[in-house]
């Protein structure tokens, strides 16, 4: 609280507490000067690294600098050719290393600015969303259970707010505050309890809020250094393969080395073999692996922000792929989240409701006959109270424009809040019982907010002839017991008579209950009673006792018809689906009946609900999870146990969640993916992906993403290592076997730039194999080289030397012309080239032969070969070219030796595993 006292004595920011409570918040202009003055509501980041850094990161590297030592002495002794070669391959892998590592930055920077959060304020006398960057000094914002404070606030009205401050203060209980005095608010900016702190959490109540410091002018700012020197960790892929390249370089040095001293013993000149020794390490070195994994893991992000899904923690690509329990919640994410009330319960009668959605036109059936709901005064009692027990909005007006169809009129419906209060808010609008006609005639005093332990909410109004009355909304079953009597049936302006709560009118109202949620209606119990004036407290112990039940509505909320098939997906690819729900166990048995989550149940125990969780130990249900598909009238709790459950099992589980309770349940999970519609800030800061779109079939297109990413990334590593190990052993054999130099240096190099880099590139976006969601799931431990990818690596790395030496040796031994080295190495040199380059094509799957691939599916790859090939014929048939790579012009009958030992192994392998398969 110093900081902000100093700060009130600073001229410059006096104006910050000069505070001006305006019900219509700022203007959108005051808006503007604010933000020109104060600037972004952010946090100072460090600096980072220009374009021109980066790209001179590139040649940061030990071996490139002998490269360039190499290349001051290809100068001094008079090899210019070879130095102005050498120094353009070392720009141009530079080049392309720049563009990867810049665009992986850009596209990071990118995904960080759409998880900005997101703050509600009042400006212009409307409630609007906006970036919580855009917060300006004096905002009226508004704060509820699940918020993130968007900036430093004093809290102008306040009902029973919590909030998390343990960021600042270290403390993980809850603070309580107090909204201040309108005419004391300057006197008491120094209280507390009174603000509310960039960075903190609400956990609980709601209330408004002047924003009185913004960006670095807040109490954050103090902890901005700390949070701007944390560093992006490698993801647990990027870790394996840096651990294997780091050993494949002490291998490839040893190699080399090697290589250089046998020929030197052999008599060849000092500088060629330390050069060729050097551009040997660098072709065996697969230093562009981590510049292309991260690319392909940015790139893959991408597709997914493109399928709605918003990857949050790079880790959570690589787990998508092994993930083999998806714990969803059920409404919004496998439904559509358009609560409709189609049944009431009220006073011993059905009474039926038509309409669907937002649609406020709709007629009330009882006995199979219309009825009209003010003749019904039970009925509408009950809708009265629905009503006013609701916190959500709708509007209503004429448009020319498309959303509701009624008869030939067209109105716009635009809702804010809960969809179940929309639901009931509907409902009433049916029965011409409006919220705006209600607020004429009552007066909302205060609330006891909804919880998941209590699973009810109440509020306490006043009248106009000055009587009080709590209304209060829950679960059927625990508002029952809270009941003393329930009115019975009246019609026209007839006071509703009253019965005693005993046994047996008390399992008519939960026969009722069941009958309902038998068809997948989400059941709302709707009670009150009057008090006798404004309650000394308001805690829910005191207020919810002794009420009158009123009735029960129920609703439903619609599968997603994509929903649908996304199961059918998981389970065709090992995946088990999990419905997650606090609805009622028949209601959760009924939706997932036509999720097709269920069909039989075969005598298991495919659905537990949370009393039935209660009684189980650890052990047991570690057990009982294993045939459980649904989870019915769980609490937050619950889930976490759940998730425990199934992690304790060996599973990988991706858990939902949108609620402040959710997020323990979401951070334990092993990808917790949080509500982009409908989550709250916590959630989704404890989440490593957020569904844009709330829909359970964006979380399947995420995890056959991962498996694509991951699939794209073991081909790249396949197609470089094989090329890397086989130009290895190129020059280690010819060496142990007395043979010349089959390469010089300036041609490994091009193959380094050329063939390794474009190719290996466009693998990283090959499209996936047909069949992808039909394997199971991989383990999360799996080595990369698993499923014999390792052996597979080791044979074709082999095979490509073995090739490669038996052209140069062949052309070496029976050629008889002019030029025989030079020739028998520019073969050697086509022949691994294009070996590398049929190579890559084989790489597009370790399931399919070539011959079963589409060859223009991914035309980047295509493309890429083809620049290859081109760059190829360049050097070997342009004079000034040849003379800087030692090569010379080949003839057709040339390329077809090259081609046949360049393709001869390929060509087997394939027809060989394709005459298998078939």
């Amino acid at each position: 609280m110093d900081l902000l006292l100093r700060k009130q004595n600073k001229k410059d920011d006096v104006s910050i507490y000069n505070l001006k409570i305006n019900a219509k918040g700022l203007t959108a202009k005051e808006a503007d000067l604010r933000l020109q003055k104060y600037g972004l509501n952010t946090l100072k980041e460090k600096k980072k690294s220009s374009p021109v850094l980066i790209f001179l990161s590139q040649f940061n590297d030990f071996i490139i600098w002998v490269l360039f030592g190499a290349t001051v002495l290809s100068s001094l002794m008079g090899e210019k050719a070879d130095a102005i070669t050498i120094t353009a391959i070392i720009i141009l892998n530079g080049i392309m290393g720049f563009i990867q590592e810049y665009r992986t930055e850009k596209s990071m920077e990118a995904l960080k600015e759409l998880t900005a959060p997101e703050a509600h304020v009042v400006r212009d006398g409307k409630n609007m969303i906006i970036l919580a960057k855009e917060i300006v000094p004096d905002d009226l914002i508004l704060l509820e259970a699940g918020d993130r404070v968007p900036a430093d606030a004093i809290l102008i009205e306040c009902l029973n707010i919590e909030v998390d401050e343990s960021l600042l203060t270290g403390e993980s209980a809850p603070v309580s505050k107090k909204a201040v005095a309108a005419k004391n608010t300057n006197s008491l900016l120094g209280a507390k309890q009174n603000i509310v702190y960039m960075g903190t959490t609400i956990t609980g109540g709601r209330g408004k809020s002047i924003v009185i410091a913004t960006g670095m002018a807040t109490e954050m700012g103090k902890i901005a250094d700390m949070l701007q020197n944390t560093k992006e960790s490698l993801t647990p892929l990027q870790v394996r393969l840096d651990k294997m390249g780091k050993a494949m370089v002490a291998a490839c040095l040893l190699i080399c080395g090697i290589v250089t001293v046998t020929g030197i013993l052999k008599g060849e000149d000092i500088y060629t073999m330390f050069l060729i020794g050097v551009s040997l390490a660098v072709a065996a070195i697969p230093e562009g692996l981590p510049a292309i994994v991260t690319v392909s893991l940015a790139l893959g992000v991408q597709r997914m922000l493109k399928k709605n899904a918003l990857i949050r923690k790079l880790p959570a690509v690589e787990t998508l792929g092994c993930t083999n329990i998806i714990c969803s919640d059920k409404t919004g994410t496998l439904t559509e989240n358009k609560m409709t009330v189609k049944s009431i319960y009220t006073s011993g009668n059905y009474i039926e409701v038509s309409g669907t959605g937002y649609d406020i036109n709709g007629q009330f059936i009882k006995n199979s006959r219309k009825i009209s709901p003010s003749m019904e005064t039970s009925l509408k009692s009950l809708l009265e109270s629905a009503v006013l027990c609701t916190n959500s909005e709708i509007e209503v007006k004429k448009s020319k424009s498309k959303i509701i169809n009624i008869g030939d009129k067209k109105e716009e419906v635009s809702v804010q809040g809960d969809p179940t209060e929309i639901a009931l808010i509907v409902c009433g609008y049916k029965a011409g019982v409006t919220k705006e006609n209600l607020m004429g005639r009552y007066t909302k005093v205060s609330e006891v907010p909804f919880d998941s332990d209590r699973k009810r909410m109440s509020v306490i109004v006043k009248s106009i002839d000055g009587s009080y009355y709590l209304f209060l909304k829950g679960a059927p079953d625990n508002t029952i017991d809270l009941c003393k009597d329930a009115q019975a049936g009246s019609l026209g302006n007839q006071k509703p008579s009253l019965r005693p709560m005993n046994a047996i009118l008390k399992n008519n109202i939960l026969s009722a209950n069941d009958n309902m949620a038998k068809k997948a209606l989400r059941v709302i119990a709707i009670a009150y009673k009057k008090l006798p004036g404004i309650p000394p407290t308001m805690d829910a112990s005191f207020l919810e006792k002794d009420l009158t039940f009123l009735g029960l509505m129920g609703m439903i909320d619609p599968p997603r018809p994509e929903a649908i098939k996304a199961i059918e997906l998981c389970k065709a690819s090992g995946i088990k689906p999990v419905m997650i729900t606090g609805d009622h166990r028949e209601t959760a048995i009924a939706v997932a009946r036509e999720l097709k989550l269920i069909e039989k149940e075969n005598g298991k125990n495919f659905v537990l609900t949370g009393a039935e969780l209660d009684r189980l130990n650890e052990n047991e249900l570690n057990k009982a999870v294993r045939e459980t598909s649904v989870f019915a009238r769980v609490t937050p709790k619950h889930k976490l146990n759940i998730v425990k459950a199934y992690k304790n099992n060996g599973f990988i589980v991706a858990m939902t969640g949108d609620g402040v309770n959710d997020a323990p349940a979401v951070k334990e999970a092993d990808i917790g993916i949080s509500m982009g519609e409908t989550g709250t800030d916590v959630t989704k800061e404890a989440s490593s992906m957020i569904l844009l779109d709330d829909n359970f079939a964006t979380i399947v297109a995420a995890v056959e993403e991962g498996r694509i990413i991951y699939d794209n990334i073991r081909k790249f590593i396949r197609y470089l290592l094989s090329c890397n190990l086989g130009e290895v052993l190129t020059m280690f054999i010819a060496s142990l076997i007395g043979l010349p130099i089959p390469l010089m240096p300036i041609q490994i190099l091009w193959v380094n730039l050329v063939t390794d880099g474009l190719p290996a590139i466009a693998l990283g976006v090959d499209p996936p194999d047909n069949d992808i969601m039909s394997r199971a799931p991989r383990g999360k431990n799996e080595s990369i080289f698993s499923q014999g990818l390792g052996i597979k690596i080791i044979i074709r790395g082999i095979l490509i030397g073995v090739c490669t030496l038996i052209v140069f040796t062949f052309n070496l031994k029976y050629y008889n012309g002019d030029n025989v080295l030079l020739r028998a190495r520019t073969m050697a040199f086509a022949t691994l080239v294009m070996s590398q380059l049929i190579h890559v094509f084989e790489c597009r799957s370790e399931r399919h032969s070539i011959f079963e691939i589409k060859l223009f599916s991914n035309m980047y790859l295509v493309l890429a070969v083809m620049v290859s090939i081109i760059m190829l014929s360049i050097v070997i048939y342009i004079p000034y070219l040849q003379y800087i790579f030692k090569t010379v012009a080949l003839t057709f009958g040339d390329w077809i030796e090259v081609l046949f030992f360049s393709g001869a192994i390929s060509l087997v392998v394939s027809l060989e595993r394709y005459i298998k398969k078939k």
